[in-house]
């Protein structure tokens, strides 16, 4: 199989990048011209010794800004674990290096700019989740790899891999275009893994979680929702749950993303804005070219809606379920469980009822699984679909108990678990089970919401606690101020790093400096010195108890009043994105 090489030295000199392979019987070199910003292949003679070298990790690629280009590499990394005997690495700090060796050539004003895009890819760069292997494809499932052709087998790991999860696949399309460089250019996913080695019965196991998230139509919570025209789905991730016991593996996947139609949620300052569904988009379009995409790589599909079935949720519930029954399709099953409605009063044991209810369709989805003389001894044919209106907190809840129950069957079959033992029983690998899907639905949530999820004390424990409750409500302040006060820059930043925004080479202004109008300013600043007055005017007393409420209701109104306005215009006072304008959605 194909590789990418493992270890690299950075060498810069004032002309050239040269990016030295240092795998062991490696000669290669890849040089990248400052100036021109050409990339060519030679070896290791060409070097200059004046160069300053410094040992690197990997390339992520290359990205424009307004001082020009800029080299992005790994600088640090830890390792996750090993799949397959393939290092797993996790990446940990980055370095974004501007070919041009002074910004002395730009404005004061595109000098600011300049800071500003580099902090949005720092931004990105810094949100944890970054994951590679050099001598393995972390973009497919297991069942996706052992059905390849031998001309998949020779395709470099960059050609090969599934663009919905290679996160910098716009960082790398310079090098993408030379099939020479290639060895450089390492797919980087985005999401979560964790591997354990885990004892049950005395028999040792690797039990590995593995989230993709995909790159098409990615975002944050509230200013990206549903799919765009060509059916990608919003917070669209792929787990995949594998178990590996003396030669023999097993796989499960499972799928969530956004409802698949045209519908959006932009903050407007109100703790839950109202969902919209779009009038003007023809819905059944863009789903059939979700679910036949879907129908495609998955085989078929279970899709699990866990939206509320009343208030503000319940159209968008009303609206999938219709068309599903649209397409008319009977390789989908629709399924809608209200988990807010069934789980409320803490009965959480209740969830137990959607599993039972889906029993029968796991077992005939079945999981993939090869015996340890290699031979394929199961496949699986369809998938479960969950959703809520985020796909973290009660997705990844019912993820965790279906994967459970695909597990048991698999460890069972595999000899690790006795004829009538439960997993639920093995308190000590139920431990480590449970922790990894909760710090799965945080890592999840931190890429997608901003914050940790909701309700992961029951994932850890099976149980909901008091103290999981003061949690959850912590998250949600803190979500709260997020979305509406840091998720434009948010967005932002992830449309720069992925490319759906490309900075321009000329002078001319970016979208950057769009200024916010007087209101934005000015109501705020009213309100607050209308209600600083109104609490001076209760400390301090006038000479009459008619005079000081005057004063208090005076300056209450004038606040009240302030308030009402601002809450009324609540869009114009929140953190929308500047660089795409346009709702992504349409």
């Amino acid at each position: 199989m194909a590789t990418a090489y493992e270890r690299y030295n950075l060498h810069t000199t004032p002309e050239k990048f040269f990016i030295e392979a240092c795998d062991e019987g490696a000669d290669a070199v890849l040089a990248i011209d400052r100036v021109s910003n050409e990339m060519t292949l030679t070896g290791k003679k060409d070097v200059p010794p004046s160069a300053v070298t410094k040992p690197i990790c990997g390339i992520m690629g290359t990205i424009r800004l307004v001082a020009g280009m800029y080299l992005i590499v790994i600088t640090r990394k830890r390792n996750v674990g090993s799949l397959l005997g393939h290092a797993v690495w996790k990446a940990v700090d980055f370095d974004v290096v501007s070919y041009k060796k002074t910004v002395l050539h730009l404005s004061e004003i595109q000098s600011q700019e300049n800071k500003t895009f580099l902090s949005m890819i720092n931004n990105v760069l810094t949100t944890d989740g970054f994951y590679f292997c050099t001598d393995f494809d972390l973009t497919h499932t297991l069942q996706r790899l052992a059905n390849t052709s031998p001309d998949f087998q020779e395709m470099s790991l960059f050609e090969r891999a599934d663009q919905r999860f290679v996160w910098n696949g716009n960082l790398l399309r310079e090098l993408a275009g030379q099939p020479e460089l290639h060895k450089f250019a390492i797919p980087v996913v985005h999401g979560f893994i964790v591997m354990k080695p885990c004892r049950i019965n005395g028999k040792i196991f690797e039990w590995i979680l593995i989230s993709r998230r995909s790159c098409f139509r990615a975002g944050v919570r509230y200013y990206v929702r549903g799919i765009d025209s060509e059916g990608h789905a919003a917070n669209f991730v792929e787990t995949e749950q594998i178990v590996l016991y003396e030669g023999a593996k097993a796989s499960f996947v499972q799928t969530r993303g956004s409802m698949p139609f045209y519908w959006s949620q932009r903050p407007n300052l109100k703790y839950k804005p109202k969902p919209i569904i779009s009038k003007t988009m023809s819905h059944l379009d863009g789903f059939q070219r979700h679910f036949d995409s879907q129908l495609l790589i998955y085989g078929k599909q279970t899709i699990l809606n866990l939206v509320n079935q009343k208030g503000s949720e319940k159209p968008l519930e009303q609206a999938f379920a219709k068309m599903v029954t649209g397409m008319n399709n009977g390789m989908l099953n629709y399924i809608a469980f209200d988990f807010h409605k069934e789980c409320s009063h803490m009965r959480w044991d209740r969830l137990q009822i959607l599993v039972d209810t889906v029993a029968e369709t796991q077992d005939e989805y079945n999981y993939f699984m090869v015996n340890s003389e290699g031979k394929t001894v199961a496949q699986q044919r369809g998938v479960f679909r969950s959703n809520c209106m985020d796909c973290l907190d009660r997705t990844n809840v019912i993820q965790s108990l279906l994967a459970r129950r695909s597990l048991q069957s698999q460890l069972q079959r595999m000899g690790v678990l006795n004829v009538g033992q439960r997993i639920e029983e093995q308190a000590e690998f139920e431990k480590i089970y449970k922790n990894a899907w909760a710090d799965n639905a945080n890592a999840c949530a931190v890429q997608y919401a901003g914050t940790g999820a909701l309700k992961t004390d029951f994932t850890r424990t099976g149980k909901r606690t008091r103290w999981g409750l003061l949690m959850d409500g912590w998250n949600s302040m803190i979500r709260y101020y997020k979305n509406n006060f840091s998720d434009g820059v948010r967005q932002d930043s992830i449309d720069l790093f992925l490319g759906n925004f490309a900075v321009d080479e000329s002078d001319g202004p970016t979208p950057l400096r769009v200024q916010k109008d007087w209101k934005f300013l000015t109501l705020p600043i009213i309100m607050l010195v209308a209600f600083s007055m109104c609490i001076v005017c209760l400390l301090m007393a006038g000479d009459t108890w008619t005079e000081t409420l005057a004063y208090v209701m005076f300056w209450g109104a004038a606040s009240a009043i302030t308030a009402t306005i601002i809450l009324f215009n609540g869009q114009d006072f929140v953190d929308a994105p500047k660089l795409v304008h346009k709702e992504k959605m349409d």
